[in-house]
C-alpha cells in the first residue's frame, strides 16, 4: 500500500505545512484514535523527547474543545488549548491553537486507500516566522508522532 507525498513534513507557500501518512487502518478506527482520549495519549507524545502528557481532555465535535498538558521533565509544565471549530466524523477535523497568537490553524483529513487510511495532516501560521519555528521546533516530531499513531492501528 504506498501513498502518495508521504511520510516527510513539507513546507507549502510561505505560512504552511502538511505531512501525509498512510495508516493501515479504517478511516473509522484513525479517527477513533483522534478523538478518544485513552488511544490518544497512547501515540500523540513521542517516545524519547523525555515529555509525558499529563492531561488530556478532549471534545472532538464542531465546536467543542480541547486541553493537553506536558511536562517536561524538570522545566515544568505546559498547556495547550483550543477549540474545533469544524468535525466531520472519520473524514475531517480542524482545531485552533488558542494559547499563542502564532499558533496554527490545524486540519486533519482522512480519505480512504487500498483499504487503509491516507491521513494528511496540514497546519497554516498567521507568519511564515511562526510556520519556519514549527518546522524547526513542534513540527520535527510529527513522523514520529505519525509512525506511533501507524504502530498502534496496524491490523
Amino acid at each position: 500500500m504506498t501513498a502518495p507525498d508521504s511520510d516527510s513534513v513539507r513546507a507549502i507557500g510561505d505560512c504552511e505545512l502538511a505531512i501525509t501518512r498512510l495508516i493501515a487502518a479504517p478511516r473509522p478506527q484513525v479517527f477513533r484514535a483522534w478523538a478518544e482520549p485513552a488511544l490518544f495519549r497512547q501515540w500523540w507524545m513521542p517516545e524519547g523527547l523525555g515529555a509525558t502528557l499529563l492531561e488530556c481532555d478532549l471534545d472532538l465535535r464542531t465546536g467543542g474543545s480541547y486541553r493537553l498538558v506536558y511536562a517536561f521533565g524538570e522545566e515544568g509544565t505546559m498547556a495547550f488549548h483550543g477549540t474545533y471549530p469544524e468535525v466531520v466524523p472519520d473524514a475531517r477535523f480542524v482545531w485552533t491553537n488558542a494559547e499563542d497568537p502564532d499558533g496554527a490553524v490545524t486540519t486533519v483529513t482522512l480519505a480512504d486507500h487500498d483499504g487503509g487510511t491516507v491521513l494528511t495532516y496540514h497546519e497554516r501560521y498567521p507568519s511564515r516566522e511562526a510556520r519556519d519555528e514549527a518546522l524547526v521546533g513542534s513540527a520535527m516530531a510529527l513522523p514520529l508522532q505519525l509512525d506511533q499513531l501507524a504502530t498502534l492501528l496496524e491490523i
